[in-house]
């Protein structure tokens, strides 16, 4: 659990959370997006502005790639950009099933689906999971130019370096204290 964090970031500005495994950055970008309440505080801005992107990649086995970007458009009711089959690396695999595409194929679908939905505020939980070197530049590049550089925000909770000179927050200062927390193990008693 965290206690006393604060920011506040405008259109074009992103923010890298740092912190152990463990510490609260999945549950603080899961409050933010309003999947679980805040115990205390508030959060602005974010609602349906904003987009969450976990470790799970959304997408169902028997949809091709184009198919499952096409799901995603609809049920957002954007259109689908004709780019981003380039720019997520997934042109020649258009007509795939998703269910036989690699760990990080998948997960570059995955991550395509944040270019079709068209919200402002970008939630990454370690997005760059079962990524090649070659495919985390490519998401930072979407990160920097399609979604910053046109004025989206994004909080990205990672461990790795995604060169995007991002302002960092180191998490560890807010961690609450043990009593605060309810102890270790009250997940699973």
């Amino acid at each position: 659990m965290l206690t006393g964090v604060s920011f506040r970031l405008s259109p074009g500005q992103g923010l890298v959370l740092r912190g152990a495994n463990g510490l609260g950055k999945t549950t603080l970008l899961r409050t933010i997006a309003g999947l679980q309440p805040a115990l205390s505080g508030r959060i602005e801005g974010a609602g349906e502005r904003a987009g969450y992107a976990s470790h799970a990649d959304g997408i169902k086995p028997a949809l091709t790639v184009a198919e499952t970007l096409r799901f995603w458009a609809d049920l957002y009711r954007t259109d689908l950009p004709e780019d981003v089959f380039e720019l997520f690396d997934l042109a020649d695999l258009r007509d795939r099933p998703a269910g036989t595409l690699s760990a990080g194929q998948g997960r570059r679908l995955g991550l395509a689906r944040l270019a079709v939905i068209g919200r402002e505020v970008l939630l990454l939980d370690e997005p760059t999971v079962s990524l090649d070197a070659f495919s985390v530049k490519r998401f930072a590049t979407f990160l920097r130019e399609h979604h910053l550089g046109r004025g989206g925000i994004a909080v990205i909770a990672t461990h790795i370096d995604l060169g995007l000179d991002l302002p960092e927050l180191e998490l560890e200062p807010h961690r609450a204290a043990p009593e605060a927390q309810g102890g270790s193990d009250e997940a699973f008693l």
